[in-house]
């Protein structure tokens, strides 16, 4: 998972270029969102009302699920599963340390143990054969993330749950709509878990989260730990937790929902814009983001590789010009502070290590122009001509010199 700093601000600087701006999305839909919010007051139903149950069968629907279950936000959704699950103290669970923090912390909060994965360096998803060295006999499940809005490898994946009996949760909270093999993200393990913060493909006005699966027990199991472990009222069957989507955030989820398609269309056209222009201008040390094969990426975030360290130049370069940029995720989560206990030493998972100091998202968002893509471009070209131009600057300062002692001797 993911979130992105408040970087969507509307801009005085006509020549800017956001990392991402709501603004655009809401003034298309401002008339639709405005009277869906004001259905819900007039109803007086804010919490678990009618437009979370549609808004349910709707997402189940194009995840292609039978079943959907509203909760708060997906760092909820994610600790509703491990619940829901049995996941706990005495187990494993195995995920990237390449992912937004809440992947790791759902685990921990559970009581069980995180056990970090180095990653695949070309989709920055988790790498399955290092998964399968990591599995023990206290593994109890795996979360592949489907990061940036690519799903992971889940055939490899699948097939290392079935031969240790484990669990597979999708964190699919970045790709909501992405394929693998024609199936959709969030419906091809167990449970799939999905955010609705605004800065995701689909995202509300606050937080927000969604649980899918086809399994009619599961589902029924989280939507018993979403709702404090009671079915009947002050009736309780589990210690659950209070993670519950309110109504607000449905309606307008349920008007935003009918034209994720389109968006996520003008995301892959952004995306393929972007190839033709870094093609035209055939920077080196800059590497694009791949697609694996029967994969359809969702373009949450469109994500270079900068090599030779050039990568904080490069967006302090493009920060100066105005345009937004965002490095996820700077420090590994097995380096962080908070996971310190778990031992893992630095060099431990050098995949992971080298996309946290190279990696760098550009804008992406539907509503980009290309006008917009080709400024990025342009200041990306800047820098790069900058540091050859200084580069033949230094070796022309020094010829004269050389050229003078031959002279001389």
């Amino acid at each position: 998972m993911s979130r992105t700093p408040n970087s969507n601000a509307r801009s005085s600087h006509s020549t800017s270029v956001p990392l991402l701006d709501v603004h655009r999305q809401y003034d298309e839909l401002r008339d639709d969102i405005r009277t869906a919010v004001d259905r819900v007051c007039e109803s007086g139903r804010f919490i678990l009302g009618p437009e979370c149950n549609d808004l349910e069968q709707e997402v189940a629907a194009y995840c292609q699920t039978a079943h959907a279950v509203g909760c708060a936000s997906g760092s909820d959704a994610l600790l509703l599963a491990l619940l829901a699950l049995d996941v706990g103290p005495g187990d494993e669970v195995i995920l990237p340390s390449y992912t937004f923090f809440a992947t790791a912390s759902a685990v921990w909060r559970v009581g069980a143990k995180v056990v970090f994965a180095d990653i695949d360096p070309t989709t920055f998803n988790v790498d399955p054969r290092h998964v399968s060295a990591l599995v023990t006999p206290r593994t109890k499940a795996i979360i592949p993330v489907h990061l940036f809005g690519q799903c992971a490898d889940m055939t490899a994946l699948n097939q290392i749950a079935r031969q240790f009996g484990l669990y597979v949760i999708e964190d699919a909270a970045q790709a909501i709509g992405a394929e693998y093999h024609g199936k959709r993200a969030g419906s091809i393990g167990h449970v799939g878990t999905l955010s609705f913060y605004p800065t995701k493909n689909l995202g509300g006005f606050g937080d927000g989260g969604m649980l899918t699966t086809n399994d009619e027990a599961l589902a029924t199991r989280l939507r018993l730990f979403a709702a404090h472990g009671m079915n009947t009222r002050y009736y309780h069957q589990v210690v659950g937790v209070n993670s519950r989507l309110d109504s607000l955030q449905a309606c307008v989820l349920r008007v935003k929902l009918p034209h994720l398609e389109r968006w996520t269309e003008a995301r892959a056209a952004n995306a393929a814009r972007y190839g033709e222009l870094f093609a035209e201008r055939g920077f080196d040390g800059v590497h694009l983001p791949i697609t694996a094969g029967d994969r359809r990426h969702v373009w949450n975030q469109f994500v270079i590789r900068v090599e030779d360290g050039r990568r904080d130049a490069l967006r302090q370069h493009l920060s100066a010009n105005g345009v937004g940029t965002e490095v996820y995720y700077p420090v590994p989560l097995h380096l962080q502070e908070c996971f310190r206990s778990l031992g893992c030493l630095d060099g431990s998972l050098p995949h992971t290590e080298r996309a946290a100091i190279e990696t760098l998202a550009l804008p992406i968002f539907p509503e980009l122009s290309a006008a917009e893509q080709r400024r990025v471009v342009d200041r990306i070209g800047d820098f790069f001509a900058a540091g050859v131009s200084r580069k033949v600057h230094a070796v022309e300062s020094a010829m004269p010199q050389r050229q003078d002692v031959r002279r001389a001797s």
